[in-house]
């Protein structure tokens, strides 16, 4: 059994749009690339997180918590701050976060 066409017209055809199909595969292919090297660069070039945050009250207002710097519950109002600012502001009496409890970290302890 031939999957092919017998003559020369059709296998010409058939020619045509394999190369035009594999160009495109190959060109999204290279985009594909492109897209993975780009992702690869961001993660190279992304700054480390902060070693401490201090997350803000609404409108900038006073600080609401101490967070270290990778807590996933510092909130959008969140700032990086200095170790010397967030002993500071513990020492304010700012609470720290229940969850990454930043005070053990900077030595605070009740």
């Amino acid at each position: 059994m031939h999957d092919l066409p017998p003559d020369l017209p059709r296998l010409r055809t058939l020619e045509t749009w394999l190369a035009y199909t594999l160009d495109r595969v190959r060109q999204q292919i290279a985009a594909a690339e492109q897209r993975e090297a780009e992702r690869q660069h961001g993660i190279a070039a992304r700054p480390p997180p902060p070693e401490w945050q201090v997350e803000q009250g609404l409108n900038g207002s006073r600080p609401v918590y101490v967070h270290q710097g990778t807590c996933h519950m510092a909130g959008k109002r969140s700032r990086p701050v200095k170790r010397s600012d967030a002993l500071r502001v513990l020492a304010e009496g700012v609470p720290p976060c229940t969850h990454c409890r930043p005070d053990i970290d900077l030595g605070i302890l009740d």
